[in-house]
C-alpha cells in the first residue's frame, strides 16, 4: 500500500469551518474609516451582492457514480484513509488533529476512552475505529523495499536520508492490535450483548482488518511468510500470548511449512478468483520437502510442490475484558478447506475465509508440468520432469481422497498436461454444490504413446485407485465416476466404457492371444490394452474436441512427420518386435517398421481409429459432447483447426454442445459450464440412486 494515500486531508479537512469561507476582497481588507460613512455602505452592499453568487459554507457537490461510491465507501483497506466511521469517532473525541500530528498518542487516548464506557454502541465505534486506525498506522511505519515512505507526521516530509520512519522496527504490534480490536468489534465476550445490524457496512470490513492484521502481525520480516507458532508478541498497550494448539500442522498426512499470505499473489491466467470470504488469514502452505510418503491411503498420489490452501485463525479469550487489563491470551489454529469450513465462535458458525484460486495459481508457478507438454509427446519423460512423484502410474490427487466422494477424473490431450485443465479445478473448487461432492483425480501420459497403451495405463490406473480406496467395495461414490477427456485424452476416456470384444486384437492377428509366443508380462500388456471392458464404476464420460474418427491433421505431412518424431518406450518397443519376430506366421503386421504412434493411431485412415469409432459406448454409462467449431459457417462442415465437426460428433450421446472456438476450448466458459450442468445432473442422478 502507497503511504502517500495515508494523508488524511484527502477524505476531509482539519480546518474548522470558519476557515473554509471565502474570503472578501482584498478591497475590504483596506482601512476604510478616512472614506466617510457612505462609502462604507457602498462597500457592503457591493460585499452582499458579491457573497450571494459564490458557495455556501456548506452545501453540496454533485459527484460521478464512481466518485460517490468512493466518498462512502473508502477506507484503510480500499484507499490509504480512514473510513468516514472512524472520521466520526476521531472527530467526536476530538482526536482528528492529533492523529494527523502524533497517531501513536492518539491511539493511546482513544484506547483509554474505550476502557471509559460501558454503552454498547460507543464501544463498537471505538473499537471499530481503534482497529482500521491501528492498520492504518502500522501501514505507514511498515517499510517495503518496492515502496517510498514518508515520515511519520503525514505531511509528506521526507525521512532523513537512510533512517526508518518512527518506530519502523515495530509495526507488527499495531497489525495485531488491529486484529484484536476488530475481533473484540466482532464478537463481544457477552453473546447477549446488542447485536450489531446485518446491514452495517463496518461489518465485512472488520473481518478484513482482522484477517489483513493477523497476517502482517504473524509475517517473517520480509513479508513473504506467516509465523505460526506460540509466543509472546507486544501490543500498543499490553502484551498478546499466543499458543499454538497444534505444532504439527499436517494434511494428507504431510507435515506443512511455509506459510504464504494469498492476499498478497495477484493471480493470473484464470478467468475468475474464487475467494471463500470469512474470518482467518488465507494462506498458501506447502508440503514439507524433505518427507516420504506417509503411510495415509493415497498419500503417495498427492504431488510434493503441491499449494495448499489453508486459514489461520487466533481464537481470543474474552478480547473485551482482557483489554481492560492489557494481556489478552488466544490459540492459533490452523484449517483446510476439505477439512472443514467454519469456526465455532461463541456458540455461532462463522465461515473461514479460503483462496483456492490463489493456491491453485502457486501450485503452477513455474511447473514442469508445462514443460512435459511437448517433451512427453515426443519420448519416455515422466520419470524426468517428474522424478519426485511417489507413484509412476499416472493418477494423483488435489486433495486427500475421500470414499464418499464422485471421482472425477480429468485426462488431457495430444503435448499437453493436467496443467490444461486449470480453469475446470478452478471452477470446480469454486462451485460448493460440487466440491462437496466431488473429487478431482488427474491423469498424466506420455501423449506420444500408442492410444491403446495409454488407455489400457489409464484403466489400469483407475482399477488399482479404487481398490486402494475401498478394498472391500463399500464406497458407493467410488462406483459413481466421471471422466472427461479432451481431445486424445477423449479416446483414453471412451476406452473406459466400451466393449470391444476382440476387434482391436483382430486388426493385428487372427491367432488368439494364448496361442501366440510371448513373455508373460507381454501377454498381460497386450491383454490390457487391446480387450477392453467397461470399467463398472464409471458411469458417465464426456468428450471434449475429441477426434472419434481421427484428426485430418494426423494424416497430413505435419502429421506424418510428429510421428517420426516420437520415441516409444524402450521397453514397450522391445517387446512388441520381439513378440513379432517369434510369431512372424500367426501375425498380420509383417512389414511393421516402427510401433504406431498416437498421432498414427488418429490418422483417420488407421485401422485402430476406424475400429474404436465402430464401438458404441456401452449401455448404462452416460455420454456427452462438446465440440469446438470455428468461425460462423455450417457447424456440420466445420472443424476446430485440429478436429473437424463430423470426426467430434458421435451417436447415442445424452447431450451435444457445439461452442464457436478453437481446439482447446475446454477452458472456455460456455464449456465450463455445460461440464457443471453434466456435473450437477448426474449428482441428482446420484441421489436418486441412494448415493
Amino acid at each position: 500500500m502507497n503511504n502517500q494515500r495515508l494523508a488524511l486531508n484527502r477524505s476531509f479537512s482539519y480546518h474548522s469551518p470558519t476557515t473554509m469561507l471565502m474570503q472578501p476582497p482584498i478591497a475590504m481588507r483596506m482601512r476604510w474609516a478616512p472614506f466617510g460613512f457612505t462609502f462604507l455602505l457602498l462597500i457592503l452592499l457591493w460585499t452582499s451582492l458579491w457573497t450571494a453568487g459564490c458557495s455556501t459554507p456548506v452545501g453540496i457537490k454533485r459527484v460521478g457514480t464512481e466518485e460517490a461510491h468512493q466518498l462512502l465507501t473508502a477506507s484503510a483497506l480500499s484507499a490509504g484513509t480512514p473510513s468516514q466511521y472512524s472520521l466520526q469517532v476521531l472527530s467526536r473525541n476530538d482526536l482528528l488533529a492529533q492523529f494527523e500530528d502524533d497517531p501513536a498518542a492518539a491511539l493511546a487516548a482513544l484506547h483509554a476512552r474505550l476502557l471509559s464506557t460501558t454503552d454498547d454502541n460507543q464501544m463498537n465505534n471505538r473499537l471499530f475505529a481503534l482497529a482500521e486506525l491501528s492498520f492504518l498506522y502500522a501501514e505507514h511505519q511498515s517499510p517495503r523495499p518496492t515502496q517510498d515512505y514518508q515520515c511519520l507526521a503525514y505531511k509528506g516530509r521526507p525521512c532523513p536520508q537512510g533512517q526508518l520512519p518512527r518506530e519502523a522496527k515495530h509495526p507488527h504490534a499495531y497489525y495485531l492490535a488491529a486484529a484484536v480490536y476488530a475481533y473484540a468489534f466482532l464478537f463481544p465476550d457477552d453473546p447477549q450483548s446488542t447485536p450489531l445490524d446485518p446491514a452495517d457496512p463496518r461489518l465485512r470490513l472488520a473481518y478484513d482488518l482482522y484477517n489483513r492484521g493477523l497476517t502482517e502481525g504473524l509475517a517473517t520480516a520480509d513479508d513473504k511468510e506467516v509465523i505460526l507458532a506460540s509466543g509472546r508478541h507486544r501490543l500498543p498497550f499490553g502484551v498478546l500470548e499466543i499458543t499454538l494448539v497444534s505444532a504439527d500442522f499436517t494434511w494428507g498426512g504431510y507435515s506443512l511449512e511455509h506459510f504464504v499470505p494469498t492476499v498478497d499473489l495477484a493471480v493470473r491466467g484464470l478467468r475468475n478468483r474464487y475467494r471463500r470470504p470469512g474470518i482467518g488469514a488465507p494462506l498458501a502452505a506447502s508440503l514439507e520437502e524433505s518427507a516420504v510418503a506417509p503411510s495415509v491411503t493415497g498419500a503417495n498420489r498427492i504431488p510434493p510442490r503441491l499449494k495448499v490452501p489453508v486459514t489461520a485463525f487466533l481464537r481470543l479469550d474474552a478480547p473485551r475484558r482482557s483489554l481492560t487489563t492489557g494481556t489478552l491470551r488466544g490459540q492459533l489454529e490452523l484449517y483446510a478447506p476439505d477439512q472443514v469450513e467454519t469456526v465455532n465462535i461463541n456458540g455461532q458458525e462463522r465461515p473461514l475465509e479460503f483462496d483456492s484460486s490463489a493456491a491453485l495459481a502457486y501450485t503452477l508457478e513455474g511447473s514442469q508440468a508445462y514443460a512435459f507438454e511437448i517433451s512427453g509427446f515426443l519420448s519416455d519423460a515422466f520419470k524426468t520432469y517428474f522424478p519426485q512423484m511417489r507413484t509412476q502410474d499416472g493418477i494423483f490427487f488435489l486433495q486427500p481422497p475421500r470414499a464418499d466422494r464422485i471421482p472425477l477424473v480429468l485426462v488431457h490431450g495430444t503435448a499437453s498436461s493436467p496443467a490444461r485443465w486449470a480453469e475446470v479445478v478452478n471452477e470446480l473448487e469454486g462451485d460448493p454444490r460440487l466440491r462437496d461432492h466431488y473429487q478431482i483425480w488427474l491423469f498424466i501420459y506420455e501423449t506420444g504413446n500408442p492410444i491403446v497403451y495409454s488407455g489400457g495405463r489409464l484403466r489400469q490406473a483407475l482399477q488399482q485407485v479404487v481398490r486402494e480406496l475401498d478394498p472391500e467395495d463399500k464406497a458407493p461414490a467410488l462406483h459413481r465416476m466421471v471422466v472427461i477427456g479432451h481431445s486424445q485424452g477423449g479416446l483414453l476416456t471412451k476406452l473406459t466404457a466400451i466393449d470391444s470384444g476382440t476387434r482391436f486384437w483382430d486388426n493385428i492377428s487372427k491367432v488368439p492371444l494364448d496361442d501366440l509366443d510371448m513373455e508373460p508380462e507381454t501377454r498381460e500388456l497386450f491383454r490390457q490394452s487391446l480387450f477392453v471392458t467397461p470399467l463398472p464404476f464409471v458411469k458417465r464420460v464426456v468428450f471434449i474436441s475429441t477426434p472419434h474418427r481421427g484428426s485430418y491433421v494426423a494424416g497430413l505431412r505435419l502429421g506424418r512427420i510428429a510421428s517420426w518424431l516420437v520415441t516409444l518406450p524402450g521397453d514397450l518397443t522391445q517387446r512388441t518386435l520381439t513378440t513379432l519376430t517369434r510369431n512372424q506366421d500367426k501375425l498380420l503386421a509383417q512389414k511393421l517398421e516402427k510401433l504406431p504412434t498416437s498421432i498414427d493411431n488418429m490418422n483417420p485412415s488407421h485401422p485402430f481409429i476406424k475400429t474404436l469409432a465402430s464401438i458404441p459406448v456401452a449401455k448404462g454409462i452416460t455420454a456427452h459432447s462438446i465440440i469446438a467449431v470455428q468461425g460462423d459457417g455450417p457447424v456440420e462442415t466445420g472443424g476446430d483447426g485440429i478436429v473437424k465437426y463430423e470426426s467430434a460428433h458421435i451417436e447415442g450421446v445424452e447431450s451435444e454442445l457445439v461452442v464457436r472456438f478453437g481446439h482447446s476450448v475446454q477452458g472456455h466458459p460456455k464449456a465450463l459450464e455445460e461440464v457443471r450442468r453434466i456435473l450437477i445432473e448426474h449428482l441428482n442422478d446420484s441421489a436418486g440412486a441412494g448415493t
